[in-house]
């Protein structure tokens, strides 16, 4: 249901927020969240058009979280990279279905509407703090290990 882009900027903003308040460099970012470097800097541009990374030149510059993890949701990463696109009227473009759409298209945009409410009302915050026995989707920096109970944000 979620494009390889957003995959990405999903990566790149929990890598973020748990190095916050430290930028990290495009090849760090890279490196730890699984990320071919040069589509890294394409997501990034996006975040960064979406005021949710900032970024710095210079010794010690990078990326880094423009917004606290509790105040960014998990739809605002998906909208900043890939807006997601809710079926409003027949794809087809068939007169007789005009805004009413068929059974098929409406299970779609279904799915659609439950995706854009669980994320719009999910936290970054809370995705991090999440008790999990689940290995991450990126390696965990600073020495932490998958199982932790708690993590800090």
């Amino acid at each position: 249901m979620i494009s390889q882009t957003v995959e990405y900027a999903l990566r790149a903003v929990v890598f973020l927020a748990d190095q916050a308040p430290r930028a990290r460099t495009n090849s760090q970012i890279a490196k730890a969240t699984k990320v071919p470097a040069a589509y890294l800097s394409k997501v990034l541009q996006g975040l960064r058009r979406a005021g949710i990374v900032q970024s710095t030149r210079g010794i010690g510059g990078g990326s880094s979280l423009a917004v606290a993890p509790d105040a960014l949701t998990l739809l605002q990463v998906v909208n900043a990279v890939e807006p997601l696109q809710r079926i409003r009227k027949c794809p087809l473009a068939l007169a007789a279905h005009g805004v009413h759409l068929c059974p098929l298209h409406q299970r779609l945009d279904n799915a659609l509407a439950s995706f854009e409410e669980a994320f719009a009302q999910t936290t970054l915050a809370e995705l991090l703090a999440e008790p999990t026995s689940s290995i991450p989707l990126c390696d965990f920096p600073r020495g932490k290990k998958p199982g932790a109970s708690q993590r800090a944000t």
